[in-house]
């Protein structure tokens, strides 16, 4: 929602300053995607515990679980 209200003020403050209609779409476009990129970035770093203590599980099943199966015969 932040991201939203942001691109909204920028978009307006470059009209009401008078730059040209295919400035303001350009801008736009550049802000979108900064603003995705951080967007995504935040994501990775608010779900990387849960990527780790996954990592750890897949590991520790390959090593202790999966190894110790094929063993029994």
């Amino acid at each position: 929602m932040f991201e939203l209200i942001f691109v909204l003020i920028f978009v307006a403050t470059l009209l009401v300053t008078g730059i040209t209609f295919m400035t303001v779409l350009a801008a736009t476009g550049v802000a979108l995607a900064v603003m995705l990129l951080l967007g995504m970035m935040s994501v990775v770093f608010k779900l990387l515990p849960w990527l780790i203590v996954i990592a750890i599980g897949v590991w520790f099943f390959k090593n202790f679980v999966h190894s110790s199966s094929q063993r029994r015969y």
